[in-house]
């Protein structure tokens, strides 16, 4: 059997630093044929290989998709990455990149989630990633903050040590709820493009911009190579799909579970007195003054040591666009954000810069667990989708696991029986 998975496309650009490799066509074996993904089956097991060195095409530039290809590279896989559009051009570079080591204790994230943090911490020692992408410890608080109609001076907090000196809005109720030791932050766009840049430097991965059309799969079930837009051809042992929320738009995928967006806002903020600004995130409920007594606002702020602020919330489950680089965000959403920001510091009010306004799409499933193994029906083929806000935090282990099930058969950092997509059953016929 084959598959024809279908991915939109977009005008390629890319980053200049990186390797960048355009295939030629390549005469696709007698055996090999291409169906409609809708009518695949998949099949789990990776037995054998072709070649000495095993390929291994990873779609999706985002950072599922470029941990995935670190790993697989660093174990020896000769890797393809294939980005439609730009590395980390979405949620992999908009997001805030907040990591928190037992925030998932007591669910099924659990177990993926520790192991991530920790692998978090050990790449930033490898990678220098507090210079390199603004890997650090944070101290994290959950704070109330009520929008006031007034005008004027604002309330001092100096009486509860709590409460950051930088936040001088009407805040209270400060608890701490993460420490050094279990929370801490990586700018995302920047972790996702230092981790390709070993890859592509160290361990010969090669990048290619273009649009995935087909998976070609020989008589025996199994992956045989990735067709490029325009007739390029990638031959692979293995493929995996980290294709975020445009696993949605992936009829394969599409045809076995739903992978749905969720829109998310964010700005970004420079203040005039970046060095008053210290290392503390803060997790809000934000009562606006129009809406006082109703349900509050969950709004986030995350300094980053570069100085900048970053602020998010207002999220809507929205339909996903073909093209990640014409996602933009909502004007009113962004001026709620604006107004949070004023409201919380008067370092983030009118004498701070802009630098962005700008949204994302979250890929979330149905039951709030990603998907991350072997799909069954078609050998050699592999999903890493569905994290939710949680992708940045969970992008090393899941790329590990990964790597793991594609090189060796099992994955051995975390048990991934929780996340396969068998759960959600074979599509009918």
């Amino acid at each position: 059997m084959a598959s024809t998975l279908l991915v939109p496309s977009s005008a390629p650009t890319y980053l200049p630093c990186l390797r960048l490799t355009l295939i030629g066509s390549r005469k696709l074996s007698k055996t090999t044929t291409f169906i409609n993904c809708s009518a695949a089956q998949a099949s789990p097991p990776m037995d054998g290989q072709r070649h000495s060195k095993k390929h291994v095409a990873v779609c999706g530039g985002g950072i599922i998709g470029v941990c995935t290809a670190y790993f697989l590279a660093r174990k020896g896989a000769a890797v393809t990455l294939i980005e439609k559009s730009s590395v980390a051009c979405a949620a992999s570079g908009k997001a805030g990149g907040f990591l928190a080591l037992d925030w998932c204790d007591g669910g099924p994230l659990s177990s993926l989630a520790r192991a991530s943090f920790n692998l978090h911490r050990s790449l930033a020692e490898e990678l220098n990633g507090p210079d390199n992408y603004g890997y650090r410890a944070l101290t994290t608080l959950s704070l109330t903050v009520t929008e006031s109609q007034q005008t004027g001076s604002k309330p001092s907090n100096k009486a509860n040590s709590l409460i950051p000196s930088w936040v001088d809005g009407s805040a209270r109720s400060p608890t701490t709820i993460g420490s050094t030791q279990t929370t801490a932050q990586v700018h995302p766009q920047l972790f996702t493009k230092t981790l390709l840049n070993k890859a592509v430097n160290d361990y010969g991965l090669e990048v290619v911009i273009g649009k995935v059309e087909r998976v070609g799969v020989g008589e025996g079930g199994r992956v045989e190579s990735v067709m490029i837009e325009g007739g390029r051809v990638i031959e692979s042992d293995a493929v995996v799909l980290a294709l975020g929320p445009w696993s949605g738009k992936f009829e394969l995928l599409a045809s076995m579970f739903r992978v749905s967006g969720l829109k998310a806002h964010s700005i970004i903020l420079e203040p005039k007195e970046a060095d008053a600004i210290t290392p503390h995130a803060l997790f809000l409920s934000y009562y606006p003054a129009q809406g006082e007594g109703g349900k509050p606002m969950d709004p986030e702020v995350y300094p980053r040591p570069t100085g900048e602020v970053y602020l998010c919330g207002m999220s809507s489950e929205q339909e996903v666009p073909d093209d990640p680089e014409t996602v933009s965000g909502d004007p009113a959403s962004i001026q709620v954000l604006k107004r949070v920001a004023r409201t919380v510091s008067s370092h983030l009010g009118e004498e701070a810069q802009v630098k962005a306004e700008q949204a994302c799409f979250l890929p979330c499933t149905d039951d709030g667990v990603p998907v991350i193994g072997e799909l069954p029906g078609i050998k050699g083929c592999y999903v890493g989708t569905g994290h939710n806000c949680w992708g940045i935090l969970n992008g090393p282990a899941t790329g590990t696991a990964l790597a793991e099930l594609v090189m060796d058969g099992c994955a051995s950092i975390v048990d991934l029986s929780r996340f396969s997509p068998a759960r959600f059953g074979r599509p009918s016929a």
